[in-house]
């Protein structure tokens, strides 16, 4: 980055001549002029002046001039180049997300998949510095998308999820050590896995805490998410008649996903709603900051030079004019 500064600033000041010599032409032009009493004027208004006559103010002009360029130049103007070494220190992390069709129920706007797709799309979108992946599960669990510093890519698979990709059911265990797989071999100083889910564990072959100990021993810390509201949620439901909804009972297993949190030293948290989804994101994402290291280095060039040859020619272009051209004058 470029910048312009001067060495000497305070000479600047030194500029408030010009306006004081401006003034002391114009007073010393007026008294110089002679006085001549004519019967008349006319014939004389009807002359116009000489070119010579005309550029006869021209040498105070290049001398001002000159005068402010030589200020210029005793103010040491210079050039200041900045060079930004920036060092960042990002964090490995995968959102492994469940698409069990429980998250079709419409306590959130305008259901829990669409909201915890647009925040966590809206969460990702602000992580510039770190790598990221997607992993999805239901009864079964899938890689997504593995660890990426391509945001657009990451976001375009995250629009794409859907309920019915993958057999239904909640196999949080199967989820979390998917997830696992994918930062075991990273070499990130910090590494997470965000696990979201608005269910039970029903499925899969790995229990959650045999899942939980995996990512303690791989040092990976597991924010977990429990999404749905207390009590019941409307839920659709396909009949004859179209689709209605009915009110089923809400059932997370905050005690699993609090141990599993405390285990790997993450944290759990509770959404209710939209608003409360969003300040999950927001804590979580404050807890992990990437870390970033700015050095600066300064290189100054001077350019006085510059200023003081233009200052110069325009003294000599003066002198040449009074002691030609403008002679007399």
């Amino acid at each position: 980055m470029l910048l312009a500064v001067f060495a000497n600033p305070k000479l600047l000041y030194l500029m408030l001549l010009v306006p004081v010599l401006t003034i002391w032409y114009v007073y010393r032009l007026h008294k110089s002029r002679a006085s001549l009493t004519l019967s008349s004027s006319e014939p004389i208004s009807q002359l116009q002046p000489t070119l010579k006559v005309q550029l006869r103010h021209v040498p105070f002009i290049l001398r001002l001039l000159a005068l402010s360029l030589a200020i210029v130049a005793l103010a040491r103007p210079q050039s200041t180049n900045i060079l930004k070494n920036v060092t960042t220190e990002g964090v490995d992390i995968v959102l492994s997300f469940d698409v069990s069709g429980s998250m079709l129920a419409r306590d959130f706007k305008p259901d829990r998949l669409q909201a915890a797709k647009e925040l966590g799309i809206k969460f990702i979108s602000g992580r510039t510095n770190d790598r990221m992946g997607l992993v999805i599960f239901a009864g079964e669990s899938f890689t997504l998308c593995p660890l990426t510093t391509d945001r657009a890519t990451l976001i375009n698979q995250f629009r794409n999820v859907d309920i019915g990709v993958l057999e239904d059911g909640t196999a949080i265990g199967s989820g979390l050590a998917t997830a696992i797989s994918r930062l075991k071999d990273s070499d990130a100083k910090s590494k997470v896995i965000i696990l979201l889910t608005d269910g039970v564990n029903n499925r899969g072959e790995i229990a959650p805490l045999t899942a939980a100990e995996m990512a303690k021993t791989f040092g990976i810390r597991v924010y977990t998410i429990g999404v749905g509201t207390y009590g019941t949620a409307p839920y659709p439901v396909q009949t004859p008649f179209g689709t209605r909804y009915q009110d089923i009972q809400v059932e997370i297993d905050e005690e699993l996903l609090k141990g599993i949190a405390k285990m790997t030293g993450g944290e759990y948290f509770r959404a209710t709603s939209n608003k409360a989804l969003e300040q999950v994101y927001q804590k979580i994402d404050q807890l992990e900051k990437s870390k970033i290291q700015v050095d600066e280095y300064t290189r100054r060039e001077e350019k006085y030079k510059g200023w003081l040859l233009v200052a110069f020619v325009l003294l000599v272009l003066e002198f040449v004019l009074r002691r030609t051209y403008l002679l007399g004058i």
